[in-house]
């Protein structure tokens, strides 16, 4: 037994997948591994790079006999995919995400599996990529993990859970899930929002063409098309499941947005001055955190 666990199986090997896979094995390589995921040259190809160390035929064959069980599909799958699996599911088996909403995770999951303990994970850490060559071992290396363990979980199951986050190098923070939902509605799920919507309007301008807006974009522009070009299912499911946080985030963003406007327009320059001095502080918090690197470009290579 590793980290509390005999044998992990993990439902869906894309980009988070795979990585848990791999972060897994080279971690606590006696931890058995399965996995599954419902497209087949997804699990061809997870076979090929060793995801995990059995690639499973069907849903039920993955999770058989698993100690626990990681949901790592889209939000609007989460029911179908735990439905595929509850037949076959060993009756202590602790189950666990890496959705990025919490709330309706917890809700979707215990209304398929009643009878199981379910404690909700994400692991604040992805790119742009998905798929099952996206993954790789530290993925989540110096990263947050948020543990949502709804009221009167085992505490022993959520040290459990914990200690095995952590073998994969994250940093664990237990949170209520609403608040979670709130917290990343503003520190992720509203970003993506408007890297969307930015990308978007400069493929419409039609006085802009594709190639200049291409030929010219500058480095805000190009990290915004990085945010932009992450998965469009996941990131469909992440605003219907979240989407009283995403609202409620959206509008305060929208009232500091016109405040903005009205400050640009009256050339308030003061004003813009102050704002633009006190996010540039929110900058350095997040390098002082590690979080992210000072250098330029991001520390990611200019060529």
């Amino acid at each position: 037994m590793s980290a509390g666990f005999s044998k992990v199986a993990i439902i869906g090997l894309g980009l988070q997948g795979g990585s848990i896979g791999l972060a897994l094995r080279e971690a606590l390589p006696d931890l058995a591994t399965t996995g599954y995921d419902r497209d087949a040259a997804t699990r061809a190809r997870a076979a090929e790079r060793g995801l995990v160390g059995h690639v499973a035929d069907s849903a039920g064959e993955a999770v058989a006999g698993a100690d626990l069980v990681i949901f790592c599909v889209p939000l609007g799958a989460m029911a179908a995919a735990a439905e595929e699996c509850a037949a076959s599911l060993s009756p202590d088996a602790l189950i666990s995400d890496v959705g990025s909403s919490k709330v309706s995770v917890a809700e979707a999951l215990g209304s398929v599996l009643p009878n199981h303990a379910i404690i909700p994970a994400h692991p604040v850490a992805g790119t742009e990529n998905s798929g099952p060559d996206a993954g790789f071992a530290s993925l989540f290396r110096g990263r947050w993990c948020i543990i949502t363990p709804p009221e009167g979980a085992d505490e022993a199951l959520v040290a459990r859970l914990s200690a095995l986050w952590e073998a994969m190098g994250a940093k664990v923070e237990l949170m209520d899930a609403a608040h979670h939902d709130r917290v990343l509605a503003v520190t992720s799920h509203l970003p993506h929002l408007i890297a969307y919507t930015i990308v978007g309007t400069a493929s419409d301008l039609e006085e802009v063409t594709q190639s200049e807006v291409i030929k010219y974009s500058a480095g805000g522009f190009r990290d915004f098309t990085r945010i932009a070009a992450s998965d469009p299912t996941m990131w469909r499911d992440v605003f219907l499941s979240n989407k009283g946080a995403v609202l409620e985030m959206l509008q305060r963003f929208t009232e500091d947005l016109t405040a903005l406007q009205r400050a640009i327009r009256v050339g308030d320059g003061e004003q813009l001055f102050d704002h633009f001095t006190r996010t540039r502080a929110i900058r350095r918090s997040i390098i002082e955190q590690g979080q992210d690197v000072a250098q330029a470009n991001f520390g990611r290579d200019a060529s």
